[in-house]
């Protein structure tokens, strides 16, 4: 990531990129990966800065020198917060991303790169989903609050690149997990929740472990270092005005990831598959053909990044919060 140059002094500064959402999972993995870059990263918490406060956010990029912005920042949770918290789930998302676009822009600030999700894509789009699947047909409804808000920032991002030129980008990661996760069973997404699970059950010596839906849907999983490297890489060498796949290309039955699980854990117990719960989207695999032949491709295996999950989930929990997720504002 190249640095600028003073044009009063002639000599080398460097490039301030400002992490929205820095607290959270994707953020503080963005962050670990800049701190190799000869950039400035600016961060605020959400003490210090509420993203859903349009004055706010707007005094914040008047009084900074911004020169890249990562839009890491969302309200996130699995298939049971979407369904009890519709409102918060597309009205938090709407007003973080509106303001800091917004803001962004306002400021003058010329790169952005808006992190969306692979939920924006219809329900039963064909797979591997391509980048053109986007509106073509219904959306998944156990989280559809969610995606809508989504799909809200990547056309945002196309009518300031439409109205202002500006070189603001949108990237659309698949399933991700790693250090920094929510572990609390009531918000967290299925591969965290099954890590607490198993760690739990094995520690208890429980007989079985429950699994939502029948085990059957197809999902991909990225860690989210593989994904802190795709967006940086992204922030230097893609400036299109489609939203780019971010995938790992690697697929798994949710029955077979609990067993992977399980596996690591040391778990030896029955899994018991409740059908009752939903299952979601049936498959869903994106096609990250776009980003490969960019020049980049992920690092860390299913096997190998679930057990460093594992590992960081059994090395912090002592600092998680008894539902199981940091007390860590974005």
């Amino acid at each position: 990531m190249s640095g600028q140059t003073d044009m009063n002094t002639g000599n080398p500064t460097r490039r301030r990129v400002f992490v929205a959402g820095h607290r959270g999972m994707v953020g503080s993995a963005i962050c670990r990966r800049l701190e190799t870059e000869p950039v400035e990263i600016v961060t605020r918490t959400r003490g210090e800065l509420d993203l859903t406060n349009q004055a706010a956010v707007s005094a914040f990029f008047a009084a900074e020198r911004i020169d890249a912005v990562i839009l890491a920042a969302a309200r996130v949770g699995g298939i049971l917060a979407n369904a009890e918290q519709p409102v918060d789930f597309l009205q938090d998302n709407l007003q973080i991303q509106t303001n800091v676009i917004g803001a962004a822009a306002a400021a003058g600030v010329p790169r952005l790169v808006f992190l969306g999700s692979s939920c924006i894509y219809p329900k039963f789009a064909e797979q591997p989903i391509r980048e053109d699947a986007l509106m073509t047909a219904p959306l998944e409804p156990t989280n559809q609050w969610y995606a809508i808000a989504k799909i809200a920032g990547v056309y945002l991002c196309q009518a300031y690149r439409q109205q202002h030129g500006l070189s603001y980008v949108s990237a659309m990661p698949t399933n991700l997990y790693g250090p920094n996760d929510n572990f609390d069973l009531a918000t967290s997404h299925v591969l965290p929740a099954l890590i607490r699970k198993f760690v739990e059950a094995a520690e208890a010596a429980s007989p079985d472990v429950e699994i939502w839906g029948s085990g059957t849907p197809l999902r991909e999983f990225m860690h989210v270092d593989d994904l802190a490297d795709a967006i940086v890489f992204l922030l230097d060498t893609y400036d299109g005005d489609a939203p780019i796949n971010v995938g790992s290309g690697q697929e798994i039955s949710i029955g077979n990831l609990a067993r992977l699980v399980a596996r690591e854990t040391g778990f030896a117990g029955m899994l018991r598959f409740n059908t009752s719960k939903p299952d979601g989207t049936p498959r869903k695999l994106m096609d990250s053909g776009h980003l490969a032949a960019l020049g980049w491709s992920p690092r860390i295996s299913l096997e190998d990044g679930i057990r460093q999950a594992v590992r960081w989930y059994l090395d912090n929990r002592a600092e998680l919060g008894a539902d199981g997720k940091a007390d860590r504002p974005s």
